[in-house]
């Protein structure tokens, strides 16, 4: 069964970066939507960028547009999230997901189309 795998979270001044990464492992059919999510204490998991994985169309939030960016290594099974510009309000848990029958070649998707998730990695901003 997929299994992800996140790490590259740590504590950043606010205008710093960071790149997240997430390995998959396990599957056999490469899923057709990543993404990473986030959560901030007391608040609901929400989508930060989604990615098409067979044409690489990605899609953002419009808090982290401009800033962020979301890419895939397919030789590594790898997820990246490219973080610059960091504000105090990206301190979160951000978590890497992935579903094989979501349809995320045009927009965002819901936390809820995502059926396969690791177990995050911790992003800390100071002011």
């Amino acid at each position: 069964q997929l299994q992800l795998l996140e790490s590259g979270g740590g504590s950043v001044q606010a205008g710093g970066s960071l790149r997240l990464s997430c390995v998959a492992s396990g599957y056999t059919r490469r899923p057709k939507c990543m993404a990473w999510f986030r959560q901030a204490p007391g608040k609901e998991r929400g989508a930060v960028a989604t990615i098409h994985t067979p044409t690489g169309r990605a899609h953002y939030a419009d808090s982290v547009k401009g800033r962020f960016t979301i890419s895939q290594d397919n030789a590594k099974n790898t997820l990246y999230l490219q973080m610059n510009s960091l504000k105090p309000e990206d301190a979160a848990m951000y978590y890497c997901a992935a579903d094989f029958d979501a349809y995320c070649w045009s927009s965002l998707l819901p936390e809820t189309d995502f059926h396969y998730w690791g177990q995050g990695t911790q992003v800390t901003v100071s002011s």
